[in-house]
């Protein structure tokens, strides 16, 4: 599936969220999908997601 194809269906999805449930449900469905967007990612890298989240403790002293 392209990202064009995506993209239009993520709008779909959000504009019944917004239409049917108002703005509230908009912003919920926003919000998992980019959970979702992040989550599939780290799937796609094959990256540990213990190490995504340490990433940002590794600050130099």
């Amino acid at each position: 599936m392209s990202r064009a194809v995506i993209g239009m269906l993520v709008g779909m999805a959000l504009a019944f969220a917004g239409w049917f449930g108002g703005f509230g449900a908009f912003l919920l469905v926003a919000a998992l999908g980019a959970v979702g967007g992040v989550l599939g990612r780290l799937v796609d890298n094959g990256t540990d997601w213990r190490e995504f989240l340490a990433a940002g403790d590794r600050r130099p002293r």
